[in-house]
């Protein structure tokens, strides 16, 4: 199973992670994935000025509803 850590500080909640969380759960549930994917919660990744935070598999992805759904892509991509 693929965990995918959205960060939910302060920085990141004013920069959108809620939507975020909630378009990631949509594209989850779309390509029907809820039994690949953990979408979890995560405090300060250290990443506070370059958009949301979002942690998988080592690398940090700075996601905005512009680009979240090509982050999400590339994330499920991996292997």
């Amino acid at each position: 199973m693929k965990t995918i850590r959205v960060c939910v500080g302060s920085a990141c909640h004013v920069n959108g992670s809620y939507k975020v969380v909630q378009a990631f759960n949509r594209l989850i549930d779309e390509q029907g994935l809820k039994e690949e994917i953990e979408l979890v919660g995560s405090f300060c990744m250290g990443h506070c000025a370059e958009g949301v935070s979002v942690e998988y598999n080592d690398v940090i992805y700075a996601v905005s509803m512009k680009n979240v759904e090509k982050i999400f892509n590339q994330i499920i991509g991996e292997n």
